[in-house]
């Protein structure tokens, strides 16, 4: 599967000889719920414009099969666990102008990288788990597709905004550097006049040190935020942590919070070592 490095190159000039030809896109597949794909065919109508400006020639869960087609911007969803998906990994990147990082799996490892902190690597799950673990070809760490290979944007979400990945597309397509709204998600929380779970009703939120990008939904429904979007820009973890340890959680509990779908994230990781030695 693995092409010579002048076979991928070939591949790339031929496309970059194209000439008006629409931009091709390709939605490749690792280690995931295929909850991001979703988000994409979910998108309904943006789905439909966005396949007149471009060509969609991978897209496993929509029909579309070429995995080792050379295209403009190709999308990853789903964290590196495997042998293969190292080496596929490294064909995708190969054969793409863009390589856009899709959702929480792909941008910080999801929930399978959980397993990154048990002492027996990945041998202890799949023996707890499967009738005959020997059949299962694992990696004992599930990482982000960037600690792999150069990613050239990260859409963070479980599962991601489809309207963060649809102007993400025209811009990148339009030769513009995309915009990222890194704003917390406190921020949209004001904007949309909700009342503070955080503050109001004691509940602890991890709004104040994840990204937005899903609208504030939990908080609008009166619950707190699980930090979905991963860790915000410059996030103050550790004054967060202290504001639950005064809400009466126990350090045990005050490390979970920062070890869900997004534990492999740096900041996140640091605030969860330095609980857990206190629990």
């Amino acid at each position: 599967m693995k092409a010579s490095a002048r076979t991928q190159t070939t591949a790339l000039e031929r496309l970059n000889a194209r000439e008006n030809a629409r931009p091709r896109v390709a939605v490749h597949k690792f280690s995931s719920c295929d909850g991001c794909q979703l988000a994409f065919i979910n998108a309904g109508e943006a789905l439909l414009e966005l396949a007149q400006l471009v060509e969609i020639v991978h897209f496993a869960e929509a029909g579309p099969m070429d995995p080792e087609a050379a295209v403009d911007i190709a999308f990853v969803e789903g964290s590196i666990s495997t042998p293969d998906e190292a080496e596929r990994i490294q064909a995708v990147r190969a054969n793409s102008r863009f390589l856009v990082s899709l959702g929480a799996c792909a941008t910080s490892g999801g929930l399978q990288a959980l397993r990154n902190f048990n002492a027996d690597g990945a041998t202890g799950w799949t023996e707890a788990v499967y009738a005959q673990p020997e059949f299962i070809d694992s990696l004992d760490t599930a990482t982000p597709v960037a600690e792999h290979v150069k990613v050239d944007l990260e859409l963070w979400g479980c599962p991601v905004n489809a309207r963060q990945v649809f102007q993400a597309v025209r811009q990148l397509l339009f030769g513009v550097e995309p915009v990222v709204d890194k704003d917390k998600l406190c921020v949209e929380c004001k904007r949309q006049q909700h009342v503070c779970v955080l503050v109001a009703q004691g509940i602890p939120c991890m709004g104040p040190v994840t990204h937005t990008g899903c609208g504030a939904l939990c908080p609008a429904f009166g619950r707190d935020c699980y930090a979905c979007f991963g860790p915000a820009e410059n996030p103050n973890t550790a004054s967060l942590a202290r504001r639950f340890d005064g809400l009466g959680l126990m350090p045990e509990s005050v490390a979970q919070r920062f070890h869900f779908i997004n534990s492999h994230a740096p900041a996140f990781r640091a605030e969860w070592l330095a609980w857990k030695e206190r629990s």
